[in-house]
């Protein structure tokens, strides 16, 4: 990773369309289970970054691939240093949903 790579953006339309292309991955959405509630992607699973030592509920396997969203980035930039400092190996930060294009369900 070279020094630019920490400013750039993370893309999560691009990131949700590598979820959909890893089998067995799990799309993890960090906000509040309100904010989840209000729309979210399909498929993701809700893990807020408060309960965030509770994902093993969603992805056991720390070799489980994870792509991370949140509202604009931030949350999901904090909770996969932490899924990483847990010890999951394969860990994405796909950004926040307010750039997502795609549909949400709610």
């Amino acid at each position: 990773m070279g020094f630019f790579d920490f400013f750039k953006q993370a893309d999560i339309n691009q990131g949700v369309k590598e979820y959909t292309a890893t089998p067995g991955a799990v799309l993890l959405d960090v906000r509040t289970s309100e904010e989840y509630r209000g729309g979210h992607i399909p498929g993701s699973k809700n893990v807020p970054l408060q309960a965030i030592d509770k994902v093993s509920s969603v992805a056991e396997n720390k070799d489980t691939v994870l792509f991370v969203y949140c509202y604009s980035g931030a949350r999901s930039r904090q909770a996969a240093g932490l899924l990483q400092r847990m010890g999951y190996t394969n860990v994405n930060n796909i950004g926040g949903i307010a750039a997502y294009a795609g549909k949400v369900e709610v």
